[in-house]
């Protein structure tokens, strides 16, 4: 059950590029790394933001 040989991951893969095409996959993995990459860097910023801001005496953020 499930995907736990690389027998099988193999035949998916090779399904994968007969259906897209290699040049297909590379740009779909191109855009998840950009996606991936911005995400990271939004979150990293928030948490910076969350820094900056001056806290109340319970603690809280406003």
């Amino acid at each position: 059950m499930g995907l736990r040989n690389f027998g099988s991951l193999l035949i998916i893969f090779l399904m994968l590029m007969m259906v897209f095409g290699t040049q297909r996959l590379r740009t779909i993995g191109d855009d998840l790394g950009v996606a991936i990459r911005n995400f990271r860097k939004g979150m990293q910023d928030n948490l910076d933001a969350a820094e900056d801001q001056p806290e109340n005496k319970e603690g809280k953020t406003p």
